[in-house]
């Protein structure tokens, strides 16, 4: 009489072992009975009945995709390659398990295409200083597509461009212009302002000549300082001022 029994207990253990399931806090269970999808579970345990039940496991986390190299031609005719990464998740289990076959196979694709679409209808300079600008664009995009199917894509960002060998020459040509020209604008603005400081001072020593003798005073004691195995005496003023026309010989003739 025990045996029936004991083989009845075992028979009701193994039922109610194999009707309970766990599942992780990131985890939700699409749950169809007899074919019928009856809504997601989750977390913690869950009841399922043997044979009429089945589940399929959803993680609810957020997802990193690698979107390869696309190769891309830009609105001003450039050949370049552009990969990209792509981070979503699943916000509605029901519908990422019944409205797609596969959606992080979808969604690959659909990002290549994305990739591809947007960048061919930018130029390079913009895809390469407001790539920030790209990034939203392509996020749009796929945000749009992707929300019948219970998926949200928090970020986009576009890693790597792979620019041709001569594009690059010509881009670091033009970068090395850009600095040279910078010089010479500079070189061509300190030469105006010591220009424009030369002719103040040159007015004002016009007014007060005796600046002038003290400027040659100045000079004369600067290179008196000067360890140097020979000193240039430069000649008085005073005697110059003599020997030019009009200035002392004229006196001299009256």
């Amino acid at each position: 009489m025990l045996i029936p029994q004991i083989i009845l207990l075992a028979l009701v253990i193994a039922f109610v072992v194999s009707a309970l399931r766990v599942l992780n806090e990131y985890e939700r269970g699409v749950i169809f009975r007899l074919g019928r999808c009856i809504g997601a579970k989750g977390p913690g345990l869950i009841i399922l009945i043997p044979v009429l039940d089945k589940m399929v496991k959803v993680s609810m986390r957020v997802l990193a995709l690698d979107v390869p190299h696309q190769d891309v031609i830009t609105q001003d005719n450039v050949s370049l390659k552009v990969n990209a990464v792509i981070y979503f998740r699943v916000i509605d289990p029901v519908k990422a398990i019944l409205e797609i076959e596969d959606y992080m196979f979808a969604t690959s694709q659909l990002a290549q295409t994305t990739l591809r679409s947007v960048c061919g209808g930018v130029e390079l300079d913009d895809l390469l200083s407001h790539r920030d600008k790209v990034n939203t664009q392509i996020q749009a995009i796929l945000d749009q597509h992707t929300d019948p199917w219970g998926i949200k894509v928090t970020t986009v960002e576009v890693k790597h461009i792979d620019l041709p060998q001569e594009m690059q020459r010509a881009m670091a040509k033009q970068a090395e212009a850009e600095r040279e020209r910078r010089a010479k604008v500079i070189g061509a603005e300190g030469e105006f302002q010591a220009a424009t400081k030369l002719a103040d001072a040159a007015e004002i020593i016009a007014r007060h000549p005796a600046a002038l003798q003290l400027r040659y005073l100045q000079t004369m004691r600067e290179m008196a300082s000067e360890s140097k195995s020979a000193t240039v005496l430069p000649i008085p003023l005073d005697i110059l001022n003599a020997l030019m026309p009009g200035k002392g010989g004229a006196q001299t003739k009256e």
